[in-house]
């Protein structure tokens, strides 16, 4: 990623045209070469496992509704509680799963439900939507002073766009809205500094469409809202429109809004309503407030400093753009105390046209208004934050000063993807990849077998990566997360001298396979239980920071083993027990 040590360049020195042409082409073209990293990279596919939200949130429900597979519906998703809009998932996964689904029907891909494309198809849809954001920097860049092609590279090589748009959390989705509804209030085809009298504002009806689909996927979306939806309420105010015109597009917002709540709230309505039950009105986005604003179920996920965002995750995220975009702010502050000061003095002009006159105070109030909001919650996940990196390349791209941090911003962004694009529970994904193939190879269909998977300290397993079909429970999984050693002994007991492995009457008559998923550094531990596992097979890599490698053995013969994860199979014929 070397790219970005060229095109930041452009903001300090003057060129000759001839010069600044042939450095604009390189910038498009080491931009073209991220694009193309970005789509190679999801297809290859990425192996590092974020969080269970990426596949608990979309796929792994779609994969259950659509393509009648064994899956865990998380509690989100079940009528008795939902908290989560069901459209975005119908259109991200469900669609993809759904072309996979009539393809094989039509007997045109008749392999073509297993978990290379369950889990890429879906990522490859939002990594196609990610554009949306390299759309947005080509627009927005000249009215904020940036250089369209400057930006659109710090944007490429960041690895928050290459690892986290190109997944399907809701936050990706989230981030994407942000970026419609920036273009969506910004003035159209007009240049830097130019005049807001002689702006146009763009469709009332699309931004209160955007606003409320995105306050469907996460409310959270409001935080990013805010700022965007007061500029251009302002941009309305001071134009030279008359009463007649405001009113119509607030009218317009008023009724698109109200539509497109409509549509969201029937759609979720029919979804969680069972058949032959009373219909009731659904509203997820308020249950879901409802049930983050109760300090109780939050310190269920985990209770964070209120500081977390702005001093951890920021820069976790963003790396040295955080600290710059904070130093821009506080020098700005500054300048703006000694200007309001200068104002009173000398009652030159009004307050409010200094801060309309620049692109940058505003790009600040686009960056830190969110991120203070979603401070007020006590639970702060890194993720929360991807929908800022809009404003704060457009913030950052014409700072000289990032000429002297640009080996910082290489090395940092390629230290990020490696670690959260591969490294981090790198194992889980290819593993259940491995277990698939081996429940799903030609031995177990001749001679059909049950499997007992366990997972110990790993993150939750995706169950719909296993295409297992509802109807035929060849696996049952063990979730037993970071579960205490007493507890993962006296279960792996019981399953090594378990007679049947399975509760139905046919499954006496099977083979019984059972299989311990756990990481290297775990695998200790598991030996001292006492059960004899015959086979093992290894994934690589695999970082677990719940249960981190020790120093001095990444640098021994077993540092391999402590960037594993395992596969055991226990031996039910000689055990120890």
């Amino acid at each position: 990623m070397f790219l970005i040590v060229q095109v930041c360049d452009f903001a300090q020195t003057s060129f000759s045209s001839g010069k600044w042409s042939e450095l604009r082409m390189s910038a498009k073209t080491f931009w073209g070469i991220l694009a193309l990293l970005r789509i190679f990279w999801c297809l290859l596919p990425q192996t590092g496992y974020l969080h269970p939200d990426e596949f608990f949130q979309s796929p792994e429900v779609m994969a259950g509704d659509i393509l009648d597979l064994q899956v865990y519906y998380p509690w989100e998703f079940l009528s008795s509680s939902p908290c989560r809009t069901v459209v975005f998932p119908l259109i991200t996964s469900g669609i993809t799963y759904w072309m996979i689904k009539s393809l094989q029907q039509l007997g045109m891909w008749s392999n073509g439900i297993n978990s290379y494309t369950l889990l890429v198809s879906p990522r490859l849809l939002l990594t196609t939507f990610s554009f949306i954001l390299d759309y947005s920097v080509y627009r927005l860049a000249p009215f904020w002073g940036a250089d369209r092609w400057n930006a659109l590279v710090l944007l490429a090589g960041s690895y928050v766009t290459l690892v986290f748009y190109t997944r399907t959390f809701t936050n990706t989705l989230e981030g994407l809205l942000f970026a419609l509804l920036m273009v969506l209030v910004s003035p159209k085809a007009v240049g830097y500094g130019t005049d807001i009298n002689q702006v146009k504002p763009t469709s009332s009806s699309l931004i209160g469409i955007i606003t409320v689909a995105g306050f469907f996927n996460r409310p959270t979306f409001l935080a990013f809202a805010l700022m965007p939806l007061l500029y251009w309420a302002v941009l309305n105010a001071t134009s030279q429109h008359s009463i007649k015109t405001i009113a119509n597009h607030l009218l317009k917002l008023v009724s698109s809004t109200a539509f497109t709540a409509i549509i969201f709230t029937a759609a979720d309505t029919l979804y969680f309503t069972s058949i032959g039950s009373e219909i009731s009105l659904y509203m997820t986005p308020f249950n879901f407030l409802r049930y983050n604003l109760n300090p109780h179920n939050l310190a269920q996920h985990g209770i964070h400093p209120r500081l977390t965002h702005f001093a951890v995750n920021g820069i976790m995220l963003f790396g040295i753009l955080h600290i710059l975009a904070i130093s821009v702010g506080l020098k700005m502050l500054k300048i703006n105390i000694h200007q309001l000061s200068w104002i009173r003095l000398h009652n030159h002009r009004s307050p409010t046209m200094l801060v309309l006159a620049k692109g940058n105070p505003t790009l600040l109030l686009f960056y830190f208004v969110p991120l203070a909001f979603l401070s007020l919650f006590n639970h702060q996940e890194p993720r929360f934050l991807i929908p800022l990196i809009l404003p704060l390349v457009l913030l950052i791209a014409p700072q000289n000063r990032t000429l002297k941090w640009k080996p910082i911003i290489i090395i940092f962004n390629v230290l990020g993807a490696l670690l959260f694009g591969c490294l981090h529970q790198g194992g889980l994904i290819p593993c259940l990849s491995h277990l698939e193939q081996l429940i799903h190879s030609t031995e177990s269909l001749n001679h059909p077998a049950h499997y007992t998977l366990l997972f110990a300290h790993t993150y939750m397993p995706p169950r719909f990566l296993l295409s297992i079909n509802k109807r035929d429970p060849l696996v049952e999984i063990i979730d037993m997360a970071g579960t205490e050693e007493n507890t993962l002994c006296q279960t792996l007991g019981q399953l090594a001298n378990k007679i049947a492995c399975g509760t139905r009457e046919t499954d006496k008559e099977r083979t019984c396979h059972f299989f311990v998923i756990t990481p290297g550094t775990v695998r200790t531990a598991i030996q001292k239980c006492g059960v004899l596992f015959k086979n093992e097979t290894l994934i690589f890599p695999h970082l677990t920071m719940e249960d981190p490698p020790q120093i001095s053995f990444l640098f021994s013969e077993k540092w391999r083993s402590q960037l594993g994860l395992y596969i055991l199979q226990i031996d039910r014929n000689e055990q120890s027990i």
